[in-house]
């Protein structure tokens, strides 16, 4: 079994985990909290949030960037790019979506490599040179063949989805009014402890390595590192200069961090990015021959 591979398998097998956790979690919390009734409770909402993330992740992932489809007709360049660079990673082509966001950034989403997406922002196309361009997709596509965005996008819509159900709880009448004033003291407590929880669960599910094995394995499709190495030096500087608007626990998902821009106490527990300065000293470092194809019957 290939670099490549293992690092697919051990994806796929982290997310069997982390779903089943998630589901046995939220049995064990209705059952602390109501007892037989709300165990049941628990193991209704967690097959929802299960259910939900593992099959929507990838629309939660592009609503959230507030992206649209991008249609062949109107970048026929850049929808050529990707198709050749596609086939050199061996794989489907995938769908192709453009955020109005001005910040240089990317990411790639979906359950497989047949229904993966990825998303460039208008940014990224406006500030960076073609080659740069090319660099940053083929790190993208290297995420999509290590089954990366499997593992990020649901342990991304988890984390999303326990932030929603929090801020339902502690809007509802069950946890207080709607005077601040009067207010649940523990209400306050549950949604300041969100964020650490939702934080903790992408960290635990998601690696620095992964980065540095999507450098790795994106700079080998394109056969050169320095497009990508120029290209995130570049998004780094202009991306801490332009804000994007963005739920915390998505930013994993970009090939730089999209909250540089930013001043929350939160953003910084959702990061699972390596610095770019020592990715760009790997990439400059490394060696990046892809393996040849098996021949049949060898």
């Amino acid at each position: 079994m290939n670099r490549s591979r293992r690092h697919a398998f051990g994806n796929v097998s982290k997310t069997v985990v982390l779903l089943a956790g998630i589901g046995g979690l939220f049995v064990m919390v209705g059952r602390f909290v109501g007892g037989p009734g709300g165990a049941a409770v628990g193991l209704v909402l967690g097959l929802v949030i299960v259910g939900v993330s593992y099959w929507f992740s990838d629309r939660i992932a592009i609503k959230a960037a507030g992206a649209r489809p991008l249609a062949e007709a109107d970048a026929p360049q850049f929808h050529a790019m990707v198709a050749e660079l596609a086939g050199r990673a061996g794989l489907p082509v995938p769908r192709l979506y453009l955020s109005p966001s001005p910040q240089p950034n990317a990411f790639a989403t979906g359950r497989s490599p047949s229904r993966a997406a990825v998303a460039v922002t208008q940014g990224l196309l406006d500030v960076c040179t073609p080659d740069e361009v090319r660099g940053v997709v083929a790190h993208e596509l290297a995420h999509i063949r290590n089954r990366d965005i499997l593992i990020g996008s649901v342990a991304a819509a988890i984390a999303t989805g326990i932030g929603f159900i929090a801020n339902m709880a502690m809007f509802s009448g069950l946890l207080g009014s709607d005077d601040e004033d009067d207010r649940n003291p523990f209400a306050m407590l549950l949604v300041a402890l969100v964020a650490p929880i939702a934080a903790t669960i992408l960290q635990l599910a998601l690696s620095r390595s992964r980065e540095y094995e999507a450098d790795r394995a994106g700079a080998a499709i394109l056969g050169d590192p320095e497009p990508l190495a120029r290209a995130l030096l570049k998004l780094e500087v202009v991306a801490g200069r332009t804000p994007m608007h963005l739920q915390p626990a998505q930013a994993s998902a970009y090939i730089v961090n999209p909250l540089t821009g930013r001043q929350r106490n939160f953003s910084q527990l959702f990061l699972t990015h390596p610095p770019i300065e020592e990715r760009v000293a790997r990439l400059r470092a490394g060696s990046f021959r892809e393996p040849e194809p098996a021949r049949a019957g060898a």
